[in-house]
């Protein structure tokens, strides 16, 4: 396995600011916006999100954590079913813009589960994408990010690590992980 460092963590740091000041140029002060970080990995990004905006705005933009496990098209065909994530999700989003979060953007699958899942939510306003890695040429399906922290070529054998800093990892990085044969 070849393992490399695509974004390190501070070109993590100014992604993720970047991000937040173009969703604060679309949103404004966040009133009638909400944010919500597709399960399991787009928790992390929208946490970080959420507290890079609260530090800018000084206050606090609403934020859920959405599950789409059982919403995906691909949930019972695979042999070992999926482990479904919490959801969580404090507010209502009818009439709101809701803010899609996710780490990697690959074939749009997850898009389309998190839309199907947020309908039992409300009927939002409209809503958009950002996601950290948009692996470009790779969709199934036509859906396309409205926020890009980095758009990456890579092929159908790569896949993108996004390591959040915890007990094992030092520091936030995205990886590109290439299976080689021994």
């Amino acid at each position: 396995m070849q393992k490399r460092l695509i974004v390190n963590h501070q070109l993590l740091d100014i992604m993720v600011l970047r991000l937040c000041h173009q969703l604060i140029e679309n949103h404004g002060d966040f009133s009638g916006s909400v944010i919500l970080g597709l399960q399991p990995r787009g928790k992390f990004v929208a946490q970080r999100i959420q507290q890079t905006l609260a530090s800018i705005l000084g206050k606090q933009v609403p934020t859920g954590f959405l599950d789409t496990t059982f919403h995906r098209d691909d949930f019972r065909r695979r042999e070992v079913p999926l482990a479904a994530n919490a959801t969580k999700i404090d507010f209502l989003i009818e009439g709101r813009k809701v803010i899609l979060v996710d780490d990697v953007l690959y074939t749009g699958r997850s898009v389309r589960a998190a839309l199907d899942a947020m309908i039992s939510f409300g009927r939002p306003a409209s809503v958009e994408l950002l996601v950290l890695i948009d692996r470009l040429h790779t969709r199934h399906l036509p859906v396309q990010p409205n926020y890009v922290g980095l758009s990456v070529n890579s092929l159908q054998s790569q896949r993108v690590l996004v390591e959040w800093q915890n007990e094992e990892t030092a520091q936030d990085n995205i990886w590109l992980i290439t299976k080689t044969e021994v």
